[in-house]
């Protein structure tokens, strides 16, 4: 390679380097469809295509499932009817795939792509982009958003996916996906629960609002709610008052040390106020992670962040320095 050669492709390269990575947003919804969501998508460009015309047809066994995908479970009858849809009137919308190792790699479609499997096809329309691993991960989040939604948990378990593996903070992610912060990091506060919790949520035995209600409470008192709100039926509002209630009456049931001294020589944590809670939930919401103040006096007492990895204790560490 000549020297002008070489200084021309490092040029070119600092010019990738240097370009800004181009959000998803409008861009992939026109290529998806328009579906129903109730996140407000901002009005960013559309991702570059290699294809320069419509959308070309590949066959379906060179096509192979996007790695990213945060839906785990396809319902067999639900695809068995999209599988006859295809057969009437074939493929409406193309998939989205990208060229990876020599084959093609699905950005977003798969519900399509099993379908028309099903359907005995043996080439289905695609489009042709070229995305990086994040834009594949983010464009897999946000038709799921879009589509059929995801059950709450898998929406969680996405955005922690997606936070781990790009070092990505929940702002960051909420922006990309044209979230409110809030709303992702409500999702995320979810892996917080007990199991046995999760799994009731899982099964639609609780709602989402019933188990964000639960969240400020130890794993004992979370499963003991979430069978009273199974057996009495309980409203979310009724579920909150009943967490305020138990919490109200910490002072008098839970002991830790560096509580004020009682008769028996331990120790009793202050009731939190109802400004207390609300500060300790504003700090979860910020850090994406279980919080829990502790007052131990007037004007003493502890902040808890509870991490579930080394992985986790840094992506907290990052937004409290972001913060400071």
């Amino acid at each position: 390679m000549s020297k002008q050669e070489s200084v021309g492709k490092q040029g070119a390269t600092q010019q990738r380097q240097d370009r800004p990575r181009r959000g998803l947003g409008r861009g992939l919804e026109s290529l998806l469809g328009s579906g129903s969501t109730d996140a407000t998508v901002p009005d960013l460009p559309a991702p570059p295509a290699d294809d320069s015309g419509g959308p070309t047809e590949i066959s379906v066994v060179s096509i192979d499932p996007n790695p990213f995908q945060p839906r785990k479970d396809f319902d067999s009858e639900t695809l068995n009817e999209l599988a006859e849809s295809i057969r009437l009137r074939g493929v409406l919308q193309p998939l989205l795939v990208r060229r990876v190792d020599g084959r093609f790699q699905l950005i977003a479609g798969e519900r399509r792509w099993r379908a028309a499997q099903l359907a005995g096809l043996s080439t289905i329309p695609c489009r042709v982009m070229q995305l990086d691993d994040q834009q594949v991960c983010e464009a897999a989040i946000e038709e799921n958003l879009k589509r059929k939604d995801l059950h709450v948990l898998e929406k969680a378990q996405a955005f922690r996916d997606y936070l781990k593996r790009f070092e990505s903070t929940i702002e960051q992610l909420a922006r990309q996906l044209g979230l409110n912060r809030s709303t992702v990091s409500n999702m995320l506060r979810l892996l917080e629960l007990d199991p046995q919790v999760k799994q009731d949520l899982r099964n639609d035995a609780i709602s989402s609002g019933h188990a964000r209600a639960l969240l400020s409470l130890e794993p004992d008192q979370q499963r003991a709610v979430c069978r009273e709100i199974r057996k009495s039926g309980l409203s979310v509002r009724q579920a909150e008052q009943r967490v305020r209630e138990l919490q109200s009456g910490a002072a008098d049931t839970i002991t830790f040390p560096g509580g004020s001294k009682t008769a028996d020589g331990g120790t009793t944590q202050t009731a939190p106020s109802s400004h207390i809670l609300s500060l300790q939930d504003r700090l979860r919401e910020m850090l994406g992670a279980k919080v829990e103040i502790r007052l131990t006096g007037k004007n003493s007492g502890r902040i808890i962040v509870e991490f579930q990895s080394n992985d986790d204790f840094e992506r907290i560490i990052q937004s409290l320095r972001k913060a400071a």
